[in-house]
């Protein structure tokens, strides 16, 4: 299992400073989530690792490999996957080929969808041939993590993956990345705002506002002084 190591990143959007000094562990297999408020820089934090941001100081490691220079497909190749806020899936191209594509981010070709689709989204089994943009927010939802578990991450990165979502459908994305967890081995780094999802799913958290980690522990540290601390507006 590999480790994610994080040491005092500084990322910047051209001259305004998002991420001051921000370092952070996650060792393999597990799984930590980050909260913030809007603002926080919680999304930057995993553009910086996925590379899409990288940072101006600071190192990113993942294992042995120093990955802070690389690109993103040379991340994604180490094990590294991805799945933005907003799923951002292909709309006018068909379920099938929206995975397909996944798996060219990592040089792998294949004729058809992979069985480890259907195990895990039973339900787009009956829609391989719909454009991602008629899929409903749960249905995208589920394609969007689906493209990522077809790479083999050793690590997954997850901004914000209930948002938008009703009660029933957040349920069931949490089954779907416990048993990816259970499973597969793989770390997960979370982004999330849903505190009971927090909680059922995490086992170490870090709170950060203004792109600096204010507090991190165990999840049984998860107590309602650092809710009302750090999260309430």
């Amino acid at each position: 299992m590999t480790t994610l190591s994080i040491s005092a990143i500084n990322t910047f959007y051209g001259t305004s400073h998002i991420l001051h000094g921000i370092s952070i562990e996650v060792r393999g297999g597990e799984l930590v989530s980050i909260l913030g408020r809007n603002g926080a820089g919680k999304t930057t934090l995993l553009r910086s690792i996925t590379g899409v941001n990288p940072p101006r100081t600071g190192s990113i490691r993942f294992g042995d490999t120093d990955i802070t220079r690389l690109k993103s497909h040379q991340r994604a190749h180490l094990g590294i996957s991805y799945v933005p806020q907003g799923r951002q899936i292909i709309p006018d191209i068909t379920v099938a080929e929206n995975i397909k594509v996944a798996l060219l981010g990592i040089n792998s070709k294949a004729d058809k969808v992979p069985d480890v689709v259907f195990d895990y989204f039973p339900a787009l089994a009956g829609l391989v041939d719909r454009k991602g943009g008629v899929l409903s927010g749960g249905q995208q939802q589920q394609l969007a993590i689906a493209r990522a578990l077809v790479q083999e991450p050793k690590l997954l990165l997850l901004d914000e993956p209930t948002e938008g979502l009703q009660p029933s459908v957040v349920e069931e994305i949490q089954q779907i990345i416990s048993r990816i967890h259970a499973e597969n081995g793989c770390s997960i780094l979370l982004v999330e705002q849903n505190l009971d999802f927090v909680r059922d799913v995490t086992k170490r958290f870090a709170v950060m506002e203004n792109g600096r980690i204010l507090t991190q522990g165990a999840i049984e540290e998860f107590d309602e002084n650092v809710i009302h601390s750090h999260l309430l507006v």
